[in-house]
């Protein structure tokens, strides 16, 4: 069995030698983004089974690949489908997409996320910047041996969303007229939705959003230096505070509907990185 590092240099080695292109900046489709990648001046595409070592995306509707290309004048790599917990991988296989990313040389990495609404001035179809956000419920994905290649044993992160990026993307959703919650999202391992007490007591605990990724690629990513950012899409209200049965395709029909201003809001903002 491959030791992380391999792992890692290995599926690094594999992509250098496809991708044509260094990226600046990394992005992590959630739902709602999926078809984001089709807005970009595509380079080069790498399937993740293609990929030495890497895990496989087994959700429904996430494409499984890497795209490499520009938005406006900024490198890009996009993530198309994102790795869960809840699909079985363990927590190294997780956080492993994010970690290659900045391997491969990213300065800023943007997360997005669908979500359910915890705080009760939320509505489906809402976009929430992530200004914090809570991940005691899921293993840390520093545990086992530092890879002090990668970032100090004991790092701080205080500030995992950056608050000039965020600054940046609140500026570009004033731009376009577009409505910016914010908030502070928790991350839980799925693959069931919360019951009406998790929600309660996450609202209690401060949060506004909840959701299965996200928080623990953001540790990743700070572990390494790289400046981190978020936008949750509000596919529904959580358990209890919706009176609908929660689905994931109640899930699909709101990301699909709020794609094009979620779209545009992204765009934007990583054209404008390079400017």
């Amino acid at each position: 069995m491959c030791e992380i590092s391999e792992k890692l240099e290995k599926a690094k080695e594999y992509i250098c030698k496809r991708a044509g292109i260094n990226p600046a900046v990394g992005i992590v489709l959630g739902s709602g983004l999926g078809n984001f990648a089709e807005r970009a001046e595509i380079i080069s595409e790498i399937p993740y089974e293609d990929i030495p070592c890497f895990p496989r995306s087994t959700v429904e509707g996430h494409k499984g690949r890497f795209v490499f290309g520009k938005i406006g004048n900024t490198p890009v790599v996009i993530m198309q489908g994102r790795v869960h917990y809840y699909e079985g991988y363990p927590m190294e296989d997780v956080i492993m997409p994010a970690r290659i990313m900045g391997l491969l040389g990213i300065k800023t990495l943007l997360l997005t996320n669908a979500a359910g609404g915890v705080n009760k001035g939320f509505s489906a179809g809402d976009l929430m910047l992530i200004k914090d956000h809570i991940s005691c419920f899921v293993p840390n994905p520093l545990i086992g041996k530092n890879l002090s290649e990668l970032g100090t044993r004991f790092p701080d992160i205080s500030e995992v969303y950056d608050r000039e990026l965020s600054g940046r993307i609140k500026a570009c959703a004033e731009s376009l007229g577009t409505e910016l919650k914010e908030g502070v999202y928790c991350q839980l391992t799925g693959p069931s939705y919360e019951t009406p007490a998790e929600i309660k007591m996450l609202s209690v605990l401060g949060a506004d959003a909840v959701g299965m990724s996200t928080a623990v690629e953001a540790i990743a990513a700070r572990h390494m230096g790289v400046r981190v950012c978020g936008i949750s899409l509000i596919t529904n209200m959580a358990a209890g505070i919706s009176e609908v049965p929660l689905s994931h395709e109640e899930v699909k029909e709101a990301a699909d509907k709020a794609e094009v201003k979620f779209g545009a809001l992204v765009e934007r903002f990583i054209a404008g990185l390079s400017e």
